[in-house]
C-alpha cells in the first residue's frame, strides 16, 4: 500500500548544506552548546482512518499501518469532534503497535495522544466507573501505566459519549525506528471483548540524536531491514523486493547526511635530498576513491556470502563496479535519488593524475598527501509494494568540493639523516687492495700503432 502524500512531505528528500570550512557545522543545524529542537515524527494513520470504514462500528478490520487486531469506531461513535476515529485495545494483553520511520537510536521521543474509556454498549457500569488500565511503551523506554477517565453513568445496553483526556508518553529510542505500543490491562474475564480503552489522535515528536561524523567509512552503522512493523532477521527478502527498475525508491535522511574530507594520506614516494644543491623535477602523481556501504559490511560481519541483489558497486575494482552500475537496480535507485535531491550527478569512484614539481633544497624531504572529499549518505530502500524498508549508509567520493592536495617538504628524520650519511654501496679490491695508486703514464708515450689484421691506422692505411 503506498504511503499518504503527506507522509512523502514528511519523508522527503531535501538539499544537503554546505560547510563553510572544515569542520563547521552543516548550514541549519544546531550550533554547540544549544538545545535541539523538537521535530515532528511522521505517524502513518494517526488517526486511525485508513481503510475507509462504513457505519460507525465497532469493526475489526485491521487498521494499515498499525499491528494488532482491535475494535475501531467512528468519530462520531467514540464522541468525538474532529476526524479522528477512537480504537479499543480490546482485553487479555492485546496490543496496537507500529514502528515509529526516521526515528534513530538516542532520540528523545514524545507521544501525544488522547484516551478514553469504552464507549461499547456492552459495557456495565462498574467496568467503565473507575476508568479502564492500559499500558503505552515505546522502544527503550519503561512502560508507562495509565489508567483512563472513569465513566460512572454508564448503563448497560446504551454506547458510552466519550471521556478523551489528553495524554503524553516521552522515552529515549534505543533502536532505529522504535515500536510504539499501546496494550490492554483489561483482564477480567466477564468484561465483553469490545469493553476496553481507546485511543485516539497519535502525534510524534522528537529531539534527533546528534550526528557522529567521527565514524569510519570502513566501519559504517550497520544496514537493518523491516516488512512492515516487523523487523527481519536478514537483509535478503528486502534486497530481494528492490530487484526491479522502479521496485524500490532510497529516500535520503538528510539530517544524518554529510560532506567531509577524509584523512590525509600520503601518495607517491617521499624524496629525500642528500645532496649539498636544491634539486628540481617533475613527478607524476595518480590516485583513486571508491565508494563504501553498510549493506556490504553487514554481510562481512554476519560471514555470509552478499547476495547479487544486494551489490552495489563499492569493490572497489573498476570494471566489476562499472558492472554493478549497470546491472544492480539499486545502484540506479540510490543514483537517482540522490541526483534528485542534490541536483548533481553521484559518482561511485574517481580518479586522477597530474604532475608535480618539487622544489627539495638540501638536508630536506619532499612529499605529497591527499585529503579526498568524500560524502556519506543515509537513509532507507522502500518498496511500496510490500512495505519492505532497507536501512544503508553510503560513503563514496563527493564532486561538490575539490580534493585537497598538499605537496609538503620538511627536515629529514633521524633514520633519513643516517641514510644520507651511509656510504655509498662498493665491491672489493681483492688484490693491492692497501697499495697506493701509481702510473708511469701521463700523456707523454707515443700510442704504438694497431697491429690487428683489418684496423685501420690513422693514415687511413690497413695495419696489413
Amino acid at each position: 500500500m503506498s504511503l499518504p502524500f503527506r507522509t512523502l512531505a514528511a519523508l522527503g528528500v531535501a538539499g544537503l548544506a554546505l560547510p563553510a570550512a572544515l569542520g563547521a557545522t552543516l548550514a541549519g543545524a544546531t550550533p554547540a552548546g544549544a538545545a535541539a529542537p523538537s521535530q515532528s515524527v511522521p505517524v502513518l494513520n494517526g488517526d486511525f482512518a485508513d481503510p475507509a470504514m462504513t457505519g460507525d462500528g465497532p469493526t475489526t478490520v485491521g487498521i494499515d499501518f498499525w499491528t494488532g487486531s482491535n475494535q475501531r469506531y467512528s468519530p462520531s461513535a467514540s464522541g468525538r469532534t474532529d476526524n479522528a476515529h477512537g480504537v479499543a485495545l480490546q482485553k487479555d494483553n492485546n496490543s496496537l503497535h507500529q514502528r515509529l520511520r526516521g526515528v534513530r537510536t538516542g532520540a528523545k521521543v514524545t507521544v501525544s495522544y488522547e484516551d478514553s474509556p469504552a464507549v461499547s454498549k456492552e459495557c456495565t457500569p462498574e467496568q467503565v466507573a473507575d476508568g479502564q488500565p492500559y499500558t503505552v511503551e515505546g522502544s527503550g523506554g519503561t512502560a508507562q501505566a495509565v489508567t483512563t477517565a472513569g465513566d460512572p453513568d454508564r448503563t448497560k445496553g446504551r454506547a458510552g459519549s466519550g471521556r478523551w483526556t489528553a495524554r503524553s508518553y516521552t522515552f529515549t529510542a534505543t533502536e532505529n525506528e522504535p515500536l510504539l505500543t499501546f496494550t490492554s490491562k483489561v483482564s477480567n474475564s466477564r468484561t465483553h471483548v469490545t469493553c476496553s480503552p481507546m485511543i485516539a489522535k497519535v502525534r510524534v515528536t522528537e529531539v534527533p540524536t546528534d550526528l557522529d561524523k567521527r565514524v569510519s567509512r570502513m566501519n559504517l552503522e550497520r544496514s537493518e531491514a523491516y516488512k512492515g512493523n516487523e523487523r527481519q532477521q536478514t537483509l535478503h527478502n528486502a534486497a530481494a523486493a528492490c530487484n526491479g527498475e522502479n521496485a524500490c525508491v532510497f529516500r535520503p535522511d538528510t539530517r544524518m547526511s554529510f560532506r567531509y574530507y577524509g584523512q590525509a594520506r600520503v601518495i607517491g614516494e617521499a624524496f629525500v635530498n642528500c645532496t649539498r644543491n636544491p634539486l628540481e623535477h617533475t613527478r607524476v602523481l595518480s590516485y583513486a576513491e571508491r565508494t563504501h556501504d553498510s549493506i556490504a559490511q553487514t554481510y562481512v560481519d554476519a560471514g555470509i556470502a552478499l547476495t547479487e541483489e544486494s551489490r552495489l558497486p563499492s569493490t572497489g575494482d573498476r570494471e566489476e563496479d562499472r558492472k554493478r552500475i549497470k546491472e544492480r537496480p539499486m545502484a540506479t535507485q540510490f543514483a537517482l535519488a540522490y541526483e534528485k535531491g542534490w541536483q548533481r550527478p553521484w559518482q561511485w569512484f574517481s580518479s586522477d593524475r597530474r604532475e608535480i614539481e618539487e622544489n627539495i633544497q638540501p638536508g630536506e624531504v619532499s612529499w605529497v598527501e591527499l585529503q579526498p572529499s568524500r560524502e556519506r549518505v543515509e537513509g532507507w530502500f522502500h518498496s511500496n509494494k510490500q512495505d519492505y524498508r532497507l536501512h544503508a549508509v553510503i560513503d563514496g567520493p563527493s564532486r561538490a568540493v575539490p580534493d585537497r592536495i598538499l605537496q609538503r617538504t620538511g627536515p629529514m628524520s633521524e633514520s633519513e639523516k643516517q641514510r644520507c650519511a651511509a656510504a655509498r654501496p662498493m665491491t672489493s679490491t681483492p688484490v693491492g687492495a692497501d697499495a697506493p695508486a701509481g702510473s708511469a703514464d701521463k700523456g707523454l708515450l707515443e700510442i704504438p700503432a694497431p697491429t690487428a689484421p683489418g684496423v685501420r691506422t690513422v693514415h687511413g692505411t690497413s695495419a696489413d
